[in-house]
């Protein structure tokens, strides 16, 4: 009987994520925001994009370490983790030659700031959102 409910509850289960994942893969609103970065900087400073959804796709061009990004609404102390907008954290540090993805990330209109933990890249990086 343990064996049969293991299953159920193991099939019920696959069929959430699947359609999660269906939906997720159907829904054209999520965009792309892909962001380089190179030894102390990203070399894309200001970017404009509209109010929606959003993953943003970074890359590590020779930076030499692993390197991350942080955005924050623009006026908050960027210092502090719970300022931060945590979907658009990379799912795992990015390594040099090689790219990561953050969650989808809804944007609102306004100004961010965004930067990278690991790469002392400035803080002066502007995201705009119409």
């Amino acid at each position: 009987m343990n064996k049969v409910f293991a299953i159920l509850v193991l099939a019920v289960g696959t069929v959430f994520s699947a359609s999660a994942q269906d939906k997720m893969m159907k829904d054209a609103t999520v965009k792309t925001v892909a962001l380089e970065q190179t030894a102390g900087e990203f070399t894309q400073k200001q970017i404009t994009v509209s109010e929606g959804t959003y993953v943003f796709d970074i890359t590590n061009n020779g930076v030499g370490h692993d390197v991350g990004f942080v955005l924050v609404k623009k006026g908050k102390d960027v210092s502090k983790p719970e300022n931060h907008i945590q979907t658009a954290y990379v799912t795992k540090p990015v390594k040099t030659g090689a790219s990561q993805t953050s969650k989808p990330t809804k944007l609102e209109k306004g100004e961010y700031v965004y930067f990278c933990p690991l790469n002392p890249t400035s803080t002066d990086n502007t995201l705009i959102v119409k």
